[in-house]
């Protein structure tokens, strides 16, 4: 946040999307906790690590110090600090913080429950673990629909989703948010589907996949018509559909 509110330097990396100071501050600070844990790290920021010795990981923790940085570069708010604890390549915990308004979501996959609550800096864990809020999907089978949509990249096959299920009868509303917030908008029931028709790695969808799974949500690999998985040899997803 201190780097957000002054002028910072924004590059741009090999694969075109941009970098800030900030992605490489919070991934430094991230690792010195969770290189403790003695558990293999992905990290969109850390170099990557050969999937030849990768796949004998039973865990592994993956992180995007700051997803949406375009967000963070528009100072709309709408970026987040995402870490989810894989076992055998399903998110098993999930954590997604949103430092500009001090939202914390997190999730236990196996006790199958999420919660939402705000933070300030001197929060200590037990508190922050009294004042959370349960969060659960929408109950809506209603014939409206809300879809959501990203800020930065709303696309034709993602229109063409909406097209069709007003095909079927339903009325849609898109309901825009940036960066994993996507995911928690489904799981705390603002919204009802995300359909996501761009690229994204497994950085920017595990820690919400794991609040989603949580509540009973799953997220739909659209190639492999089954769960997404994590850990996989390339971490570039498939499109992804999250749902109940």
């Amino acid at each position: 946040m201190k780097i957000y509110k002054k002028d910072f330097k924004i590059e741009t990396k090999d694969d075109a999307s941009p970098l800030t100071e900030a992605d490489l501050a919070s991934n430094k600070v991230i690792m010195s906790y969770l290189e403790k844990t003695n558990i293999p790290i992905i990290s969109e920021e850390n170099k990557s690590i050969d999937y030849d010795q990768r796949k004998e990981w039973e865990s592994c923790w993956i992180v995007d110090p700051l997803d949406g940085t375009k967000e963070f570069i528009k100072r709309n708010g709408e970026f987040t600090v995402n870490i989810a604890l894989i076992e055998k390549n399903k998110p098993v915990l999930g954590v997604i913080y949103v430092p500009a308004s001090q939202e914390l979501y997190f999730a236990n996959v196996d006790a199958g429950k999420a919660f939402k609550t705000n933070i300030n800096e001197s929060s200590g864990l037990e508190a922050i673990l009294a004042q959370a809020d349960e969060i659960k999907p929408s109950k809506n089978s209603g014939a409206k629909v809300k879809v959501v949509g990203s800020r930065s990249h709303m696309n034709e096959d993602t229109l063409s989703y909406i097209r069709s299920l007003e095909s079927e009868g339903k009325t849609t509303e898109i309901v825009s948010k940036g960066s994993s917030l996507k995911f928690c908008l489904v799981a705390e029931g603002k919204a009802d589907v995300y359909p996501r028709f761009a690229p994204t790695m497994e950085w920017d969808t595990a820690a919400g996949q794991a609040i989603c799974n949580a509540v009973g949500l799953r997220v739909m690999d659209q190639d492999t018509g089954s769960e997404m998985k994590y850990n996989r040899e390339n971490l570039l997803n498939n499109y992804f559909l999250v749902t109940k």
